[in-house]
């Protein structure tokens, strides 16, 4: 789903789906969020959902579903910082956030840290708002590839030092080499069609038992 928003985004002359972005806005002056809306229709992208606070955020989002949420308020208060990382963790897709004048750096960076994808001081102008939005597109994606990679790093790591734990018992209680020991892991994992992690998650779990 992000790699295809992603490429929706950069297709501009191809036959790569072309269905318009759809936007959450939240913006808590209605004459600006009317003329963001007008320039975000202008560059073709769809506001399904004004909201005037971020108060329900995680709720809008769930039910809506939308491609970017963007904020444009003054600057980030605590409720809204916590908001948007409950939807990055939870929901995660890229958060634009306009500030309507100049931020102090630590809330800035309090606002990259709960998941904001871009942050722009001085407001939204019908003239930055695609390239603003391609480049957060850009980066939000980047950040999950990497936080995937890091996820299955993780658990690659986690199931290796299963399988190791798994031998040394084998060794310790079974009177076996680590090759046998091994081998009596993998021939397990065939036999009940599981990963090696699982099998050796059981036999720690049984010879630990003894």
């Amino acid at each position: 789903m992000l790699q295809q928003l992603y490429f929706r985004l950069k297709a501009d002359n191809s036959t790569v789906d072309k269905t318009p972005l759809s936007v959450m806005l939240v913006d808590d002056e209605t004459n600006r969020a009317l003329l963001v809306e007008q320039a975000l229709a202008k560059h073709g992208y769809q506001v399904v959902c004004r909201l005037t606070s971020t108060a329900a955020l995680r709720y809008h989002v769930e039910r809506v579903q939308p491609d970017i949420i963007i904020i444009d308020m003054d600057s980030p208060d605590r409720d809204t910082l916590e908001h948007m990382t409950v939807i990055s963790q939870h929901n995660p897709r890229p958060i634009v956030f306009f500030a309507g004048h100049d931020d102090s750096p630590d809330s800035i960076k309090l606002a990259i840290q709960a998941g904001v994808s871009a942050y722009i001081v001085d407001g939204l102008t019908a003239k930055r708002v695609k390239p603003i939005i391609d480049v957060a597109v850009a980066r939000f994606n980047e950040f999950q590839q990497l936080r995937q990679q890091l996820h299955s790093s993780q658990n690659q790591l986690a199931e290796q030092q299963l399988i190791d734990k798994a031998k040394r018992l084998l060794m310790k209680k079974q009177q076996m080499d680590e090759a046998k020991a091994f081998n009596t892991l993998r021939k397990l994992a065939m036999d009940r069609q599981q990963k090696m992690a699982e099998v050796a998650k059981d036999v720690i779990t049984i010879l630990e038992a003894l």
